[in-house]
């Protein structure tokens, strides 16, 4: 059996999800998805979408999609529906879990690679993060979950930007860029994203190429973190969201910075300070993914990691008009740039 792609599904209160997983269960896709609901054993808000009177809801919608709400282990539930799909009692293509507003995705994400029997049925595709504009500076400033909820994304989908000014959402876009530069973002209307925007991003995939967006680098690189909004928005600054939504806009503690080198890596010293900094700064590493150029082999080795697991492969070899160089993004809560850039340093040959 091939293995089953699966998406996290998170976000804050309000922000949409719920939007969009009806639309998602309810188009005529002709894909069978599987929902399951993490909700922690907190009240159900979905009751008109599920219905749960028994620990373990399994129910067939019509056009083929089935809930199942868990009020204990995803693992669990993960194995009871690959066994059941396995035994052919149900059928369904893939999986997305929905996870309460206020999760951390980590641990579900963790789930997937650390459990044998889970990583043996199926597929992590990628991490959706929903952002509400209209109170998302609030949450952010606040609520730590929902920066480590852009942190952890693969794509951000931003809702309810009708309710606020064009401006108030690009200062919200990029703010959301210094904190993840890795995930595109897309203002999205009552949930109504294309199917082939939500599934199938391979944002976990290790061969993918790694997109950062190249204008976000160059400003990284004059500027650092603390004046690049200076270029951007130099001449119309007074507008009131700027007023107060930029003096504190850098204070977020989920930050993103890059690692580039066209010197190659000794794979021994990078596997050496890898494993130090992730027993250090493990629980706050949210997400750190890279093409790294390696002595010792002339293809590209891809690397990701998730918290303290980290993984790589060997992906294309470098072409005849490239440069071999090694571009590494961290995603995390109060990293020290200057360490890991030191350490990333110091392991070069």
């Amino acid at each position: 059996m091939s293995l089953i792609p699966a998406t996290i599904l998170t976000g804050f209160l309000g922000s949409g999800k719920t939007t969009l997983l009806k639309r998602v269960l309810s188009e005529a896709h002709g894909q069978k998805i599987a929902i399951i609901e993490n909700e922690f054993g907190e009240e159900n808000i979905d009751n008109d979408i599920l219905v749960t009177d028994s620990k373990e809801q399994i129910i067939q919608m019509s056009n083929g999609c089935i809930c199942c709400t868990i009020r204990e282990d995803l693992r669990e539930a993960l194995q009871l529906l690959a066994a059941k799909k396995r035994q052919g009692l149900l059928d369904f293509d893939r999986v997305v879990i929905e996870t309460t507003g206020l999760a951390d995705p980590g641990p579900v994400a963790q789930t997937f690679f650390m459990d044998d029997e889970i990583a043996e049925s199926y597929l992590l595709d990628s991490i959706l993060t929903l952002v509400d504009a209209k109170h998302a500076n609030q949450q952010l400033d606040d609520r730590q979950e929902a920066r480590r909820q852009v942190g952890f994304a693969d794509q951000i989908f931003i809702s309810k930007t009708d309710l606020v000014s064009s401006e108030e959402t690009a200062d919200l876009m990029h703010r959301l860029k210094h904190m993840n530069p890795r995930a595109p973002q897309q203002a999205v209307h009552f949930g109504e994203v294309p199917l082939s925007q939500v599934f199938d991003l391979r944002g976990f995939n290790l061969n993918s190429k790694l997109d950062i967006d190249p204008d976000f680098l160059k400003e990284e690189d004059h500027a650092g973190h603390d004046h690049a909004h200076d270029h951007e928005h130099g001449e119309h600054c007074d507008h009131p969201s700027h007023q107060h939504g930029h003096h504190h806009a850098h204070e977020d503690d989920v930050k993103s910075f890059v690692f580039r080198s066209e010197r190659p890596f000794d794979p021994a010293k990078l596997e050496d300070f890898l494993g130090a900094i992730v027993n250090i700064y493990g629980p706050r590493m949210l997400r750190y993914k890279g093409v790294l150029y390696m002595q010792g082999t002339d293809r590209k080795v891809i690397f990701q990691g998730v918290h303290q697991l980290m993984g790589s492969d060997l992906g294309p070899a470098w072409g005849p008009e490239e440069t071999p160089c090694s571009k590494m993004v961290f995603i995390g809560i109060d990293l020290p740039k200057d360490i890991f850039l030191q350490g990333m340093a110091q392991s070069l040959v």
